[in-house]
Order: structure tokens, then sequence, then C-alpha cells
């Protein structure tokens, strides 16, 4: 169904597990680690980018994939991306909202407030 857009292979199952859960957990705990050392978001970018090259090259090593492919590199870094980005936001907005809990307040998984009483004397 969806081999040749987001897989090369016959099954649907080295995508799933290499791509999906391995690179995706690998670019959560990179993420994670940007996160928790307080450096910016920008700095996950090449890590995470370095994640979807080892997952590239996972699927060329053990299910024949193609190393250098842009289109493939560009489906694994885009699921990379898009779960370091999450772990990296999740992992902020826990950091803003435990060791600053008197100025802010979390108000979902992705977001927080500053308190209305925050820096009043």
């Amino acid at each position: 169904m969806l081999q040749g857009v987001l897989h090369e292979s016959d099954s649907i199952l080295p995508f799933l597990l290499v791509t999906v859960a391995m690179g995706g957990w690998a670019g959560w705990m990179a993420a994670r680690a940007v996160a928790r050392g307080w450096r910016p978001y920008r700095a996950c970018l090449p890590a995470l980018l370095g994640v979807a090259a080892a997952v590239r090259f996972i699927h060329f090593a053990l299910f024949s994939g193609t190393l250098l492919s842009p289109y493939y590199f560009a489906i694994d870094a885009l699921v990379v991306l898009a779960v370091g980005s999450v772990a990296f936001r999740m992992t902020r907005v826990r950091q803003m909202t435990t060791q600053y809990r008197w100025l802010y307040a979390r108000t979902g998984p992705f977001t927080w407030r500053e308190r209305p009483e925050a820096g009043r004397p």
C-alpha cells in the first residue's frame, strides 16, 4: 500500500521497526538530552539528523535499502525530527514548570504560562 512512498522494502515492518521504533526512540533520547542541558532547540538538529543518517544506514545494512537516497533520508529525517521535537518540547515544559514553579504553570503537554502572581511585590 505505502510501499515506495514511506519505505522501499516489500513489507512495512522494517520501516516500523527501524525508522519509527528505533529511530524514534533514539531521536527522543537525543532531543531530551539537549533539552536537559538547557541548550536551545537548534542544537537538536545536528543530533537528530545524525540519528536519521544512522537509521538510513541500518536500512542499508540490514534490509538492502538504498544508502544514499535523498528521498528516503528525508522520510527518515521527518520521522526522527517529529519525535525529537515532541520530546524536546515536553522536556522543556517539565523543566520550566518544576524548576521555576513559582513563575510558571503548565497549561498542557507542550505549553506553560506565567503565573499571575509572579513578579509582583
